[in-house]
């Protein structure tokens, strides 16, 4: 067996550091529109009426297409649902000659086609880590808006609070300290599924992996890098993760 052979990484040095980069920048945006997608259909699988039309509409228009999409995402592989992205979801909108944005008027046939080719893999990317991860961030708010006792909830509501301004007030403030863990989780989970990208030609770390292991037809040196890398880049997330628990604990405590 040989040794390490460091010549191969220095020579690729500049294509790893902007595979670190995307890798970054695809977590951070994920990471923020999933969050937010998430809460969105948190607060729609909680959607309720006491009595009265509004209890059927919200049910049957909002509540179940929710738990079909949270299990339609859940029950797939994130690698399956990025190929439907990239090849399929991303063309009927943006394709320069029949895409509903381009046919719609809301962009030229030419900007279509210049955002195909220059960002098309990173938007599929996006897309589809951004409604996959929503589907499982959903259950985490869900669950934290409903360990907070209801009585707060009746409360405010008591006191003359609309239900938006007890949500942002009042009940997620005390479910996000509880939820942190799992959203920490979740980040991590995204920063690594992020690798699958790669597929679809995302010049990511993975990326950068695969073309030095094609270039020198090994895969020790390229495989071994990047798996250092994520390590650092997880470490660092859970460490950050650990650093927002302390602070919300005290803020608890005062």
């Amino acid at each position: 067996m040989t040794g390490f052979r460091w010549e191969i990484i220095q020579e690729y040095l500049p294509l790893f550091i902007d595979g670190a980069m995307m890798t970054l920048k695809c977590t951070l945006i994920c990471v923020i529109s999933g969050t937010l997608w998430g809460l969105a259909l948190g607060l729609g699988r909680l959607a309720h009426a006491p009595h009265g039309p509004w209890k059927y509409l919200l049910r049957y228009a909002i509540q179940w297409p929710v738990r079909i999409y949270i299990s339609a995402f859940r029950g797939t592989p994130l690698f399956v649902q990025i190929m439907v992205v990239h090849f399929a979801l991303i063309p009927l909108f943006i394709n320069p000659r029949d895409g509903l944005l381009v046919s719609g008027g809301i962009m030229s046939a030419d900007f279509a086609r210049a955002l195909r080719s220059e960002y098309g893999a990173f938007l599929s990317c996006v897309v589809a880590i951004t409604l996959n991860a929503g589907a499982y961030v959903s259950e985490i708010f869900r669950a934290g808006i409903q360990s907070i006792d209801r009585g707060q909830t009746e409360a405010s509501r008591s006191l003359g609070m609309p239900y938006g301004s007890t949500m942002r007030k009042v009940i997620l403030p005390q479910a996000f300290r509880r939820m942190l863990p799992p959203l920490g989780n979740n980040a991590i989970a995204i920063l690594k599924d992020s690798s699958l990208a790669s597929a679809i030609g995302l010049a990511d770390l993975a990326y950068a992996a695969r073309t030095v292991s094609g270039a020198y037809a090994t895969y020790w040196e390229p495989y071994l890098v990047i798996s250092l890398v994520y390590w650092v880049f997880t470490f660092l997330l859970s460490l950050l993760v650990q650093y927002m628990e302390k602070r919300f604990g005290k803020s608890d405590s005062r």
